[in-house]
């Protein structure tokens, strides 16, 4: 390899860490500097199958992976969320750099417990949030002024995938992150309401933040869906914005002059409050040609697989020992909104009356 390989191990091979696999092997193939060298999967037949692709060992429990004296340098934490801490703790404990994918803990003391281990031992501890890899997301941040006003949707059709979790934890907390990130300011207020449909656990859930800026957030999602759905707009003074994850798109409209627009729609949109609805009907009548008063551009978007990004970004880190572009405090903060969003739906829940979705738990 033209650099000293990184050796690396995937803790879980399941609906996501078979991806990490994947990916971890594509890199070596390209003689990127990193060496897929273990697994960790306690199912025997999921087990045995990675170890035939992968032509490499695979253990049943992280300590028999610690045992085995491999030499590795980092690893990827790819278990249901609820054995994050364990797994994470006891390989940021030999002395790893981590991979874990979003979201960082089950809870705040566990994750505030993994980023004291990281520090401590000068491990690198990266939360997975896969979307700010995203080539649009990559692309939109230089374009950034002051976004006021954010609309996240995000769907996607039912799976056995991540039901150990409710729906914020699993699908809402990638756009908790990106928001979060874009708003730059703490969080003033959170109402949201959710319900169960097809699993014990919150399935479709909708959420207001309000930031102490001033921005305010609406997010959907659902698991539930007829449709697979990954957007994000958002409004800022003379300039709307829209993501596309699914399709790393980004358009981005803005004010250029008056003419020929109502004074009511030019101050919604310096304001950043004009309708995203009425935007959107803008955008797909550009096709024949602009709106007065405002223009259109698409700036270019760098295609690119989010999780390869994601995962050479983490080990560039590991070799740098410079912080991760996502940071463990970043994932613990997206956590501890998402958290605070799970109690607002348990407390609308009691005021509404809806007893079986308390006892569920969200």
């Amino acid at each position: 390899m033209s650099q000293t390989a990184l050796r690396v191990a995937v803790a879980g091979a399941g609906a996501f860490g078979k991806n990490h696999l994947r990916v971890y092997r594509e890199l070596e193939a390209a003689d990127l500097g990193v060496a897929l060298v273990a697994a960790v999967e306690p199912e025997p037949t999921r087990a045995a199958e990675t170890a035939a692709r992968y032509a490499i060992s695979v253990y049943s429990t992280v300590d028999e992976l610690l045992s085995a004296d491999l030499k590795l340098d980092a690893a990827t934490v790819a278990v249901p969320t609820v054995h994050h801490h364990a797994v994470a703790s006891a390989l940021l404990g030999a002395g790893l750099d981590l991979l874990v994918e979003k979201p960082l803990a089950a809870t705040l003391a566990e994750a505030d417990d993994l980023i004291a281990l990281a520090h401590r031992g000068r491990r690198i501890l990266q939360p997975g949030h896969l979307e700010r890899f995203n080539p649009a997301v990559l692309a939109v941040q230089p374009q950034l002024r002051r976004p006021m006003f954010f609309e996240s949707h995000r769907l996607s059709i039912f799976g056995p995938r991540a039901l150990d979790v409710d729906v914020v934890l699993d699908l809402m907390i990638h756009d908790l992150d990106i928001v979060l990130t874009f708003a730059a300011s703490p969080v003033r207020e959170v109402r949201a309401v959710g319900l169960p449909i097809l699993s014990p656990k919150v399935d479709i859930a909708n959420v207001r933040v309000e930031f102490e800026s001033g921005c305010v957030a609406n997010f959907t999602a659902s698991r539930v869906s007829t449709e697979r759905v990954r957007k994000l707009r958002f409004f800022e003074p003379r300039q709307y914005v829209s993501i596309d994850y699914a399709r790393q798109d980004l358009l981005v409209i803005r004010v250029d002059g008056a003419a020929g627009l109502p004074p009511e729609m030019q101050a919604a949109i310096a304001a950043g409050k004009a309708d995203p609805a009425l935007l959107a009907k803008l955008a797909a009548a550009n096709a024949a040609g602009p709106a007065p008063g405002l223009s259109f551009a698409k700036p270019p978007v760098t295609p690119g697989e989010p999780l390869r990004l994601e995962i050479l970004s983490f080990l560039e880190s590991v070799r740098t020992r410079r912080a991760p572009q996502v940071t463990a405090r970043q994932g613990r903060d997206a956590l501890a909104l998402a958290l605070e969003i799970q109690a607002s739906m348990v407390a609308h829940a009691q005021r509404a009356g809806l007893e079986d979705f308390f006892k569920a738990g969200a």
